[in-house]
């Protein structure tokens, strides 16, 4: 469960999270001398700045723990928990504490704007008189970050067991006598009867055992 159902919970919680950034989070009242009052919409990449960026690394640990080894699934599953951590912690102060007027100005008047995919700006003599949260977008991105979160440390508590890799590259020799030592400790097993009598071993011999 934790090996298949971690990581797709850590994709869905990616997309979502990418999803909300493409939504309206804050609707700010501007009153512009020359071009008059006006309402603009900031979206979750422009409010939350580092949203995208973070939800790039989600969807990359997602990706890492269905292909990694046990060890690997278990140090990506940690950095995207973090990710994940610090992508709801924007979401949870807009909700809870409301959007501020002046970071809506600074934000709108391209102070950071340039690492945002949102272009929208207004002039530097506009003012910001209120910003009004949106609910939906940060909502949907507290879910995006809740899933991940829940994802990753499901998968570093039980990163689950690695599969053998030298079988596919054994001699015969070697082959032979794994088989025969699992012969001896696991004779009901279905898979090693195949395998004994794949390798010409009769698994009902008391001599193969």
């Amino acid at each position: 469960m934790a090996k298949r159902g971690g990581p797709v919970l850590m994709l869905v919680g990616a997309i979502l999270l990418w999803l909300s950034s493409r939504m309206t989070w804050v609707k700010a009242a501007v009153e512009d001398d020359k071009a008059g009052s006006s309402v603009v919409e900031l979206s979750g990449s422009l409010w939350s700045l580092e949203l995208i960026a973070l939800s790039v690394v989600v969807l990359a640990g997602g990706v890492a723990a269905f292909a990694l080894r046990r060890t690997g699934r278990r140090i990506v599953s940690v950095i995207t928990a973090l990710a994940a951590a610090a992508a709801g912690w924007r979401p949870v102060a807009l909700l809870t504490a409301g959007s501020e007027a002046e970071r809506a100005q600074e934000l709108l008047q391209g102070g950071t704007n340039d690492t945002s995919v949102d272009t929208t700006t207004i002039s530097d003599w506009a003012v910001v008189l209120t910003a009004d949260a949106s609910t939906a977008g940060p909502v949907l991105a507290l879910v995006g970050a809740a899933l991940a979160l829940f994802g990753a440390v499901l998968v570093a508590s039980n990163p689950g067991a690695d599969k053998p890799r030298t079988a596919k590259y054994e001699t015969p020799a070697v082959r032979q006598e794994r088989l025969q030592e699992e012969l001896e400790t696991s004779q009901d097993s279905g898979r090693v009867m195949w395998d004994a009598l794949d390798a010409d071993i009769d698994p009902t011999d008391p001599r193969s055992s």
